[in-house]
């Protein structure tokens, strides 16, 4: 049977709950990371993201006539180093395969992977995954890794209308390629189908890839940044009925580019798959492709199996056989595994659960750990790094560490507060001019004429005018009503131009008018 003649059930879906009710949903996850290193898997070639297209390339990587490939030895201990990391064995001996497809943005046709002989294999990562809206509590879910292999990365492909403006290929009038990309290392970790997890499979699977970034970040092996692409998951769904063993036929939802998608693509592929078992029909073993502003997956092409790619061993590279003393030494070099370190400083720090799940989703464990080295309080490096700080990065678009600010602007900024230079709002117009370039916060704070003013004679003279101007105010805090002062502290500190401690203010306020706080 053809795409073409793919019956109308085969897009139809079911509500969600409903789905579980029928069937179980087994998921299978395979991220690609793009390795930070220096230059490509196979060449000199520089790596850097953004550089003007085509510009990144030789002939090894363009796939010239005659041009011989070279290792990337960064890149092997790489693959080690994020093997060990999994628990994986790590091979004694293997090589590399020529993997046969048509690749229109891989100039040599063909990419040079791993098959039968990965470097790591048959380890395991235990994800927490946290509690849901729907109340259900955290747990500890072990996913089991089939393999961890190297290969190359592709070249970009970008579909043009008449127009200039950029499309999906359906659609599109022409092509371009730029290989700039071609030939990154990347290292493709291959989960093991995961069972158990029930309703809750999708929230394993973004746990899960959660997870891996930050152990990959922590491993310092790769930029870690989905929305470049450093990071890509392809995610298989299939579904078997409730009691049933046999695994059923999946599909493959590739280069899903964000956490949550990851979750949204496997709920979305678990409606549509029980929507054609429970009309009688199969589902067809194909790739999909992800459309992140409806929500929903398209059919791509028939899902090709390993002997359609007919792998044979690359005759032009030597096979890899890292000595043990090798893999010893690269163990030695591993982090704290990241659940570990989090825990241990959510408890130095004496932050609550869901203040370290703000720290986490911001991005910020390690700017708040460098912020407090310098010199601040964990309160005050959390409440700048992951709440106006993250606030700016996602309207920008941009990682909190990319804004322009430093942990030591952070920890100069906690002491001015502290020691009554500036109140909270001059905090922020003075971070604002940080983040603008316009230097240091003190730089700041004395271009801006930003200061408390410490004289309570100047201080009063404007209580005394807001008081004056709002007797109705006084009579409800004369007669018990002390709430009410805060309106008037609002009027003190426009008089004042933002330039008073709004504590002292209220101490001054009550103190007029004789009234204990």
């Amino acid at each position: 049977m053809t795409l073409s003649t793919r019956p109308v059930h085969q897009e139809d879906t079911v509500p969600y709950e409903q789905a579980l009710e029928r069937y179980e949903p087994v998921t299978g996850l395979e991220v690609h990371v793009e390795l930070s290193t220096a230059t490509k898997m196979f060449c000199g070639c520089a790596t850097g993201f953004g550089a003007e297209p085509n510009t990144q390339t030789c002939p090894v990587c363009l796939g010239l006539p005659g041009a011989l490939p070279v290792v990337n030895a960064a890149a092997v201990e790489s693959a080690i180093r994020i093997g060990l990391a999994l628990n994986c064995s790590i091979a004694e001996w293997c090589r590399f395969a020529r993997k046969n497809y048509f690749y229109p943005d891989m100039p040599k046709n063909f990419q040079t992977s791993q098959y039968d002989e990965p470097i790591a294999f048959d380890g395991w990562l235990d994800v927490e995954v946290p509690a849901n809206e729907k109340g259900e509590p955290a747990f500890t879910f072990r996913v089991e890794i089939e393999r961890a292999h190297m290969e190359e990365d592709t070249g970009k492909s970008t579909h043009i209308q008449a127009d200039g403006r950029s499309s999906r290929i359906h659609g599109a009038d022409y092509s371009v390629v730029d290989y700039n990309r071609a030939g990154i290392p990347l290292i493709e970790i291959v989960t093991k189908p995961m069972l158990g997890a029930g309703d809750r499979a999708p929230e394993v699977a973004r746990a899960y890839v959660a997870a891996l970034r930050d152990l990959l970040l922590a491993l310092d092996v790769t930029h870690g940044r989905m929305e470049q692409g450093n990071i890509r998951c392809d995610a298989n769904v299939s579904l078997m009925p409730v009691g049933s063993e046999v695994l059923g036929t999946r599909t493959e939802t590739k280069n899903v580019n964000s956490l949550r998608s990851v979750e949204r693509a496997v709920r979305y592929e678990i409606t549509r798959h029980a929507a054609i078992l429970d009309a009688g029909e199969e589902v067809f073993q194909e790739t999909r492709h992800w459309h992140e502003d409806t929500g929903i997956t398209t059919a791509g092409r028939p899902k090709s199996d390993a002997d359609d790619y007919r792998y044979f061993p690359e005759p032009d590279l030597v096979p890899v056989a890292p000595s043990r003393e090798d893999v010893e030494r690269l163990g030695a070099t591993l982090p704290e595994p990241p659940a570990e370190r989090r825990r241990r400083l959510q408890a130095a720090w004496g932050f609550s659960d869901l203040e370290m799940r703000d720290v986490v989703n911001a991005g910020a464990i390690e700017v708040i750990q460098d912020t407090v080295a310098a010199g601040s309080t964990p309160a005050a490096a959390r409440k700048w790094w992951s709440g106006e700080l993250a606030r700016r990065a996602n309207a920008d678009g941009v990682a909190v560490t990319d804004l322009g600010v430093t942990p030591a602007d952070i920890a100069e900024l906690d002491s001015l507060v502290g020691a009554g230079r500036l109140n909270d709002s001059m905090a922020r117009q003075v971070l604002e001019g940080v983040v603008a370039g316009e230097g240091t916060p003190t730089e700041v704070a004395d271009a801006r004429g930003l200061e408390l003013v410490q004289d309570d004679s100047a201080l009063q003279a404007a209580v005394d005018t807001v008081l004056e101007a709002n007797p109705d105010v006084v009579e409800r805090i004369r007669g018990g009503k002390v709430q009410a002062v805060g309106a008037l502290i609002g009027q003190v500190m426009k008089q004042m131009r933002g330039q008073a401690d709004a504590a002292r203010a209220r101490e001054l306020i009550l103190a007029t008018l004789e009234v204990e706080g």
